[in-house]
């Protein structure tokens, strides 16, 4: 038995909670990982998982040998860098999963470089708004924009989104423009609600250096940014969002920015990924990588007042 690949199928199994699932992302056979881990619970003499109809746990003494998993596989994953080839040039499937809007936009069209630099690393890309489980679901490292959630994750700082408010320019037209604050209590907004816990966030202004919200009334709430993006687009209101998503409409002249003497805050940017990932080259690499996109990037030019 190799106890490695037995350790790597495991903590699949663990992560993605079936044996199909772990077979078809380490592209084995479910027959191997199956006889694998009989091996492996007959090797250490315990049960380390419990099999349901509907899904697979593990076990205490399960979860205790998954934590050590962790460590052993980083810890040789780490080692073995510094003695071949991986080291300058990492290789493995890589998981990862973006803002939709950010990554269809600005990150995905900016790969071919990082492909170009480490073609021996094999991107799986997600893209989505909603919370992802990074360990439940077999993710190495998700990138987000506002507030970090989960505090368990190790959080590296990308950059900061430039926002600014607007509405379409048929909108406009309509109800007229907001000169000041004050005229915003005859106008409506697009809600955009969290998709993980349902809160609607207020717009938010900045005066004289301090933070001003409002919670505007409105006839439709949305929880992705596309969906934020193109009910502004349909006249339903006034919308805050970062600058890189909507320059295309603004130079277009579809959407008008407003209010922009008392513009939102800048929306932070993070890379996050679980602490047993920490050590991995390829994490490392893309995340870096990223580092080096969002300082050089130029997708917010024309954003500066």
């Amino acid at each position: 038995m190799d106890r490695v690949l037995a350790m790597q199928v495991f903590s699949r199994i663990v992560e993605l909670g079936a044996f199909g699932k772990a077979a078809d992302s380490l592209g084995m056979s479910r027959a191997s990982v199956t006889q694998l881990i009989k091996q492996l619970e007959s090797h250490l003499g315990v049960q380390l998982l419990q099999r349901t109809t509907r899904q697979v746990r593990a076990t205490l003494d399960g979860q205790a040998y998954y934590q050590r998993c962790q460590l052993l596989l980083a810890d040789i994953e780490e080692a073995e860098s510094f003695f071949s080839q991986t080291r300058d040039n990492p290789q493995g499937l890589l998981r990862i999963d973006l803002p939709a809007s950010l990554g269809h936009r600005v990150i995905i069209p900016a790969l071919a470089d990082f492909c170009a630099r480490y073609s021996k690393i094999e991107l799986i890309v997600g893209s989505s708004d909603r919370p992802v489980e990074l360990v439940r679901e077999g993710v190495d490292c998700v990138v987000r924009a506002g507030d970090i959630h989960d505090l368990s994750l190790i959080a590296r700082p990308l950059g900061q989104l430039p926002q600014i408010t607007c509405a379409s320019a048929a909108y406009l037209n309509k109800f007229g423009t907001p000169q000041n604050l004050e005229d915003l209590s005859v106008h409506r907004a697009v809600n955009f609600a969290s998709a993980l816990n349902g809160r609607v966030f207020p717009l938010e202004f900045s005066v004289n250096g301090k933070l001003v919200t409002f919670v505007q009334p409105g006839s439709i709430t949305v929880t992705n940014a596309e969906g934020y993006v193109a009910a502004c687009e349909a006249g339903l209101g006034i919308i805050q969002a970062p600058y890189y998503h909507l320059r295309e409409q603004i130079e277009a002249g579809t959407l008008r920015e407003i209010l922009a003497q008392h513009r939102p805050p800048a929306m932070p940017l993070t890379a996050l990924y679980p602490p047993q990932r920490q050590l991995s080259r390829r994490v490392r690499v893309f995340v870096d990588w990223l580092v080096e996109l969002f300082s050089a990037e130029q997708w917010s030019k024309g954003a500066d007042k």
